[in-house]
């Protein structure tokens, strides 16, 4: 099996060489990665300056872009073959509710799924990515268990978290759907030393709500979150109704 595996906390982080490591287990891995920190750049694309790719010592793609440009890159013209699955992560810290709206590692995983690949992101929902050493089994078995199917599901990508507790400790998995959070006083607003104001957004405390088979609750309990996101954003529910809203100009 040919594998792609990528992120958005950079080629160096701990995360991907924990990823990188598992996949490994299961076929031939690649790394194409940011050069860089990309968290939060979604499915950002960069368009109005050129892609610069090189190779580290030890093999791995780097690309001064965007995760979703590393994507592009690796199935176009990077890669001798094209990658039979995509792998993305394990980001540092979670991607659950809301947050997969933002996240550069579901991104990457998304754009391989819109090229017709299979893909799985993964995020630790712990502080300290430094705890996921030893974490290779454990995502070894998490994606040895969702590739094992005859057919990956169409238009559909895997996203998976996994709880901030030691493997031996892990329950087991969960399939869930997104949870939804709120964030409470998420804007700093203080001054720099030179007595300007700046603003920056991401502080404060989270509370997350939904029902009880939501991602965050599966987390809460031990277990490992796997939640299958469509690419298809249409609320489907609603067209006859809004259809009759006999909408004119």
């Amino acid at each position: 099996m040919r594998i792609l595996c990528t992120n958005d906390d950079g080629y160096l982080s701990a995360g991907i060489g924990v990823l990188a490591r598992a996949a490994s287990t299961l076929g031939s891995v690649t790394v194409v990665a940011p050069d860089r920190e990309q968290s939060a750049s979604s499915s950002s694309l960069t368009l109005h300056y050129p892609l610069r790719a090189r190779r580290a010592r030890d093999g791995a793609w780097m690309v001064d872009g965007t995760p979703t440009d590393c994507v592009i890159l690796a199935v176009n013209e990077l890669l001798p073959e094209r990658p039979e699955v995509c792998v993305s992560g394990v980001n540092h810290g979670s991607n659950m509710g809301e947050d997969v709206l933002y996240s550069g590692t579901v991104a990457a995983a998304m754009e391989a799924t819109v090229m017709g690949i299979p893909a799985i992101a993964l995020s630790y929902c712990g502080p300290f990515p430094e705890e996921l050493e030893g974490f290779e089994e454990l995502v070894s078995a998490v994606l040895r268990t969702l590739l094992r199917r005859d057919a990956f599901p169409q238009d559909t990508l895997f996203n998976v978290n996994l709880p901030p507790l030691p493997p031996t400790d892990i329950r087991g998995i969960r399939v869930t759907s997104l949870g939804r959070r709120r964030y409470a006083d998420s804007i700093t607003r203080a001054s720099d030393p030179s007595g300007k104001e700046y603003f920056w957004i991401g502080g404060g405390s989270v509370k997350w709500r939904g029902v009880p088979d939501s991602d965050f609750q599966a987390i809460a309990d031990g277990f490992v979150s796997v939640t299958p996101l469509h690419l298809d954003l249409t609320n489907y529910g609603l067209l006859e109704d809004i259809r009759s809203w006999d909408l004119t100009l």
